[in-house]
């Protein structure tokens, strides 16, 4: 893990943006739960700028929320098991069909596209993706560019191409499911 120290930050009495250098976080994801079948991840990595929020989703043909089949997976949390089991979740699975529900269900459960941004002045609530939109590609193209490249400077193992071992390695999480042979 790469980072520095916050303590200037947090002594600080002044409020808003402290440290000029700090404009931006990236954040991570590979595996949260074994909720896809053969306990594979979904990895993903964002760059979040005060304006906006990129998502770059390396495998986005796998359900970010797990398996949509839960049987199949043998995953006892059931399908999309990687939110857990809640009156909401049961919700919106009892009304996904509903014409006021549907796209809020696409939101929480459905698959993400490889690329992902969103304009936190205009969408705080980053409900709305507009990596498509061409009046984006220029910002779309400048995120992407610095993410890729402080990936590169930190040598992320899914921009060097030595990726292979997130998803054999095994799981520890519990639940009694048997670690992926490698």
């Amino acid at each position: 893990m790469t980072g520095k120290s916050l303590m200037k930050i947090l002594n600080s009495k002044k409020s808003g943006q402290i440290d000029a250098e700090r404009d931006h976080v990236l954040t991570g994801k590979e595996r949260h739960a074994w909720v896809r079948q053969n306990g594979l991840g979904y990895p993903q990595r964002a760059i979040r700028s005060k304006d906006f929020l990129y998502i770059r989703n390396f495998k986005p043909e796998r359900w970010p929320a797990g398996d949509a089949d839960g049987g199949e997976n043998n995953n006892p949390k059931g399908p999309y098991g990687d939110i857990d089991d809640s009156p909401s979740k049961q919700y919106m699975m009892n009304m996904k069909n509903e014409p006021a529900v549907t796209n809020l269900f696409a939101l929480a459960f459905a698959k993400r596209p490889a690329e992902e941004l969103y304009d936190l002045k205009k969408d705080p609530d980053q409900l709305n993706n507009v990596a498509e939109l061409p009046e984006y590609a220029e910002i779309k193209q400048k995120l992407d560019d610095q993410l890729m490249s402080e990936l590169k400077a930190t040598r992320d193992p899914r921009v060097t191409g030595i990726n292979e071992h997130f998803d054999l390695d095994p799981y520890y999480g519990g639940g009694g499911h048997v670690p992926v042979k490698k």
